[in-house]
């Protein structure tokens, strides 16, 4: 495993992922007093570790037809996209 590389995508998507609707849905099962906290940690980290891995098997599957380049281009247009829509919808 190359640290770097785990370094660089750990805090990419650390990062990404602090304040974002995930983050603040799980704050609100964990604020139930009749929820356990463990039960509540272990499903919404198995629920990112799942989305993750559909992330990195359709990221596998696309690259190999798709160039790195295109799927950077398609995945910037794409967020360009979401921003816009936010930003219309408000």
């Amino acid at each position: 495993m190359e640290i770097k590389i785990f370094a660089t995508i750990f805090t990419a998507v650390f990062i990404a992922e602090l304040g974002d609707k995930t983050q603040l849905a799980t704050m609100l099962f964990a604020a139930d007093k009749d929820v356990s906290k463990m039960t509540v940690f272990l499903a919404a980290s198995l629920a990112l570790v799942v989305a993750s891995a559909i992330g990195v098997l359709a990221g596998s599957l696309l690259a190999e037809y798709i160039s790195e380049r295109v799927l950077s281009y398609v995945a910037g247009f794409g967020f360009i996209l979401i921003g816009a829509f936010t930003l219309y919808s408000a």
